[in-house]
């Protein structure tokens, strides 16, 4: 078993109550149930989302004040700058506010940071930059921001006010702009707590729409922010944010925008990386977004937002193929980095005393060790953080496991770190010169008092126990009313037990490394398949399977098929 199994209880009084009052299957009675979803009013709205019950926008923290700010720029035809920030959520963010607003009647550009060269986020050195390279009069920061209390500081002494839009953990004290819009300050709707920077910027201009059309305006009556939604998609899908409530309505809008967009831009990636209708959460995953989060990891996100704000085909067609070069690149520099990082680690790994994974190379890339931080976590299932040279110090990545909060064990680090950010998962580090070893000393010790052994087995949650009988394509469709799934809202997963055989291991792929087989119960038999599954993995004998059912489409011809997750030997 690779996995700690951990089967949900079953609910009968809660799914009892919803067959009755819903025409739904016992099973994805439960998968619901599991999800949160627990009301008729509940199963409806999840099942059929409706845009226009999306939550008033003026529920965010400081919205009212930031508008009112906006409302008086726009009417005084000052010039404002959206500053952004270098990766995919930031990017998307930008696009959709410098878009619209600009179509609304404001005076707009936009900056977007350096990863190499401007600091993280709204950075002391980017803002000189940006002093220097434009006349501002209002600066509005997205996704980044919570924490530039000193940039922020440098740019109300200039007389330039900001606005914050944000979800990330604010720093104490916060900083002083005009306005910090972030879901983070308080509790009153935790939907919003969810959304990521481009879900903020979308109701950002939901907000100015909704307050335009109250105030007879034309340009906001006219506005259609529907169109806004393929950018919505792809910085929710790539910042991981957990796809429920909002983000799960604007994501499933924002997937049918994307499969029809008119974006020159998105139009050219697709055909890039021969997407076709409908687009899917791993298109956006693994074939748009990374080549969006390419541009910045590799040079400047310029490329990237260009790309997005195309306005013709030639010009989009160009700046697809240069987000493709940046990503070929990022993949072989990544697995250079992966190999190099592996190796290090299994040489002098000690399972008994390395609770966190410490490691880094002076010579390694610095816009891809956030990716080789998750595949080492994956590897070794252990808190990783994975760093290069910042200077004389040290910059990095880190990703964790479920059950150690990586943001909060960095805050009883301080004295040996420059800076840190981000949330419990996922998150960024600056050590200082000459503190990397005494870094990881500290982090160890910190892990050490919240990680019990078995957290270092990874937990495979199974929606229900059921069988192979009810694997059919009608119950896998009406299961798949659950998408779009990813981070928060996962594929459905089940337990299958007492499984044998009924066919040979059938061997595929240019190296041989993927498998399908059937297995039967004595009843009913289906197909499965296992992605990079060794000779040595097999399942063998009577068995117990984890998967996630799936229809097969092949020449038209539909089938079930079971993905495998992991395998046991049942129980006699």
């Amino acid at each position: 078993m690779k996995f700690r199994w951990n089967l949900a209880p079953s609910q009968p009084l809660l799914t009892g109550q919803l067959i009755r009052e819903l025409p739904l299957s016992p099973l994805l009675a439960q998968c619901l149930v599991n999800r949160g979803v627990v009301t008729k009013e509940e199963v409806n709205a999840y099942l059929k989302p409706k845009l226009k019950l999306l939550a008033d926008p003026f529920l965010i923290p400081n919205m009212e004040v930031a508008i009112e700010r906006l409302w008086e720029a726009r009417s005084n035809n000052e010039r404002l700058l959206v500053y952004g920030d270098y990766d995919a959520d930031g990017i998307t963010s930008t696009a959709l506010l410098v878009e619209a607003l600009t179509e609304l009647g404001w005076n707009v550009q936009a900056y977007l940071p350096g990863r190499f060269d401007d600091g993280y986020g709204l950075s002391p050195i980017s803002v000189e930059k940006c002093m220097r390279q434009f006349e501002i009069n209002l600066l509005l920061a997205v996704d980044c921001g919570s924490t530039s209390n000193e940039a922020i500081d440098c740019l109300n002494k200039n007389n330039i006010d900001v606005i914050v839009l944000d979800h990330h953990q604010l720093s104490t004290p916060p900083p002083k702009p005009v306005a910090i819009v972030n879901p983070q300050l308080n509790n009153n709707y935790p939907n919003f707590q969810e959304l990521c920077s481009v879900g903020l910027a979308f109701k950002l201009i939901h907000a100015i729409v909704k307050k335009g059309r109250q105030e007879g305006l034309q340009k906001e009556r006219d506005l259609d922010l529907k169109q806004y939604l393929d950018l919505v998609a792809i910085g929710t899908v790539t910042d991981l944010v957990p796809l429920v409530g909002e983000n799960r309505k604007l994501l499933r809008f924002g997937l049918e925008q994307l499969s029809e967009t008119t974006r020159p831009g998105l139009i050219a990636l697709k055909k890039i990386v021969n997407i076709t209708p409908p687009v899917s959460v791993f298109n956006v995953g693994f074939n748009l977004g990374p080549r969006i989060n390419a541009a910045g990891r590799m040079e400047n996100p310029a490329a990237a937002l260009n790309l997005l704000l195309s306005k013709d085909n030639c010009t989009a067609e160009k700046n697809a193929k240069i987000l493709d070069d940046f990503n070929r690149d990022r993949q072989r520099i990544e697995r250079d980095i992966s190999t190099k990082a592996i190796e290090n680690i299994k040489n002098k790994f000690d399972p008994q005393t390395d609770f966190v994974i410490v490691e880094g190379d002076m010579e390694w890339h610095l816009g891809v060790i956030g990716i080789v931080a998750s595949r080492v976590m994956r590897k070794f299932y252990r808190p990783t953080f994975i760093l290069a040279r910042d200077g004389d110090g040290w910059k990095g990545s880190a990703r964790s496991i479920e059950g150690f909060d990586l943001a909060e064990a960095m805050r009883d680090c301080d004295d040996l770190l420059n800076d840190h950010g981000g949330h419990a998962m996922a998150a960024g580090v600056s050590v200082k010169p000459g503190k990397l070893d005494a870094f990881r000393e500290r982090i160890n010790e910190i892990a050490k008092k919240s990680i019990r052994p078995e957290m270092f087995q990874a937990p495979l949650k199974l929606d229900a126990e059921t069988n192979l009988s009810e694997m059919t394509l009608v119950r896998i469709k009406e299961m798949q009313q659950i998408e779009p799934t990813g981070q928060g809202n996962p594929e459905i997963q089940l337990l299958i037990p007492n499984l044998t055989m009924s066919s040979p291991v059938y061997r595929m792929g240019k190296e041989k490394q993927h498998v399908k087989f059937w297995a039967n119960d004595e009843r009913e038999s289906c197909e499965v398949i296992a992605w990079n599954l060794k000779p040595q993995d097999e399942p063998k004998g009577k068995f117990d399977l984890a998967v996630a059912p799936q229809v097969n489409n092949f020449n038209g011809r539909l089938s079930v098929q079971l993905k495998l997750i992991d395998w046991r030997p049942t129980e006699t």
